[in-house]
């Protein structure tokens, strides 16, 4: 760790409904060597997601925050507490920072029934019963006697989610845990890590590549290209959509063909979760064959994926 003497911490830093982290990691990546250097705070109950090419910083800020790796320099002050302070040689194993991860392949223990994954995390003292509570929570109950490799793909993730949980974590960290699922499934756990929000006031940073994914869970997102934050602001913002657009009515899609209508116009062809549908192309806006597009289901208008870095 860097022991260099630090300025004082900005005000607010201390706060317990607040998480602060300032961090400083060199990286290798494909490119190259590249610093990430990251300057955030979140309120309690807030929900972020990290957006930018892969390579970028995305899950390592995620580890860096969980304790899993450390940073050359930096600060986190969660609610209250510090976790990392660099400068006064301050750095908390994961196991005491409440800080729950859920990995893009789960991390299972194969060995372990479902609620033995769960029970695993729970805090010392804490009664086993808990772990039966947050089965019941993910709707997992009935399969508590299954080992991991007998749950389907969603099954899976629900129990990542409940172990996650069962650490009673103030900051819940997923790393995109939803990539692996089809479209119908994926929207539907969706709904259900809206409800959980919503039931325990939960702040939760979430990477992702889905661009109706971020504008669905969270209320703000970061852009992250070769280790800098680019633009910080709300998720529609940033993909160019006007603030007020009802997210229910974006889809993210993929443009897999065009073909004309009578009138001469044209029409793309998008697949978008496992769907396939026709939209004609916003104004001014030009696609491709291959391009990520935002289609508003309402009009049925596709304009191409451009994050604004002046948001």
């Amino acid at each position: 760790m860097n022991n260099s003497r630090r300025p004082p911490a900005r005000p607010g830093w201390s706060s317990p409904d607040r998480i602060h982290f300032e961090l400083s990691k060199r990286l290798d990546s494909a490119v190259g060597p590249m610093i990430l250097e990251v300057d955030l705070s979140l309120q309690r109950g807030e929900s972020l997601a990290l957006l930018g090419p892969s390579g970028s910083g995305k899950t390592t800020l995620l580890r860096l925050l969980a304790g899993l790796l450390p940073a050359d320099r930096g600060r986190i002050v969660a609610f209250g507490r510090i976790w990392l302070d660099s400068a006064q040689n301050i750095e908390l194993a994961p196991r005491h920072r409440r800080a729950g991860l859920v990995f893009q392949d789960y991390a299972l223990f194969p060995n372990m029934s479902v609620r033995g994954n769960v029970r695993f995390a729970l805090p010392k003292g804490r009664s086993k019963a808990r772990a039966d509570e947050l089965l019941e929570l993910v709707g997992l109950a009935s399969l508590a006697e299954r080992r991991p490799e007998r749950l389907s793909g969603g099954q899976q993730q629900r129990l990542a989610l409940a172990r996650a949980l069962a650490a009673e974590p103030e900051l819940l960290l997923l790393d995109e845990p939803l990539c692996a699922l089809d479209g119908t499934l994926r929207r539907e756990l969706q709904n259900e890590l809206i409800e959980l929000r919503r039931r325990l006031a939960q702040t939760m940073i979430i990477v992702t590549h889905d661009p109706g994914e971020a504008l669905r869970l969270a209320e703000r997102a970061v852009l992250i290209e070769a280790g800098q934050v680019v633009a910080d602001g709300l998720p529609a913002r940033l993909f160019g959509l006007d603030a007020g657009t009802d997210d229910h009515l974006v889809l993210a899609g993929r443009v897999i063909g065009q073909e004309a209508t009578v009138d001469g116009s044209l029409r793309y062809l998008i697949e978008s979760e496992g769907r396939i549908c026709r939209a004609r192309a916003a104004a001014e806006s030009s696609m491709e064959v291959g391009d990520t597009v935002l289609i508003s289901a309402g009009e049925w208008v596709a304009q191409p994926l451009q994050n604004r870095k002046d948001s």
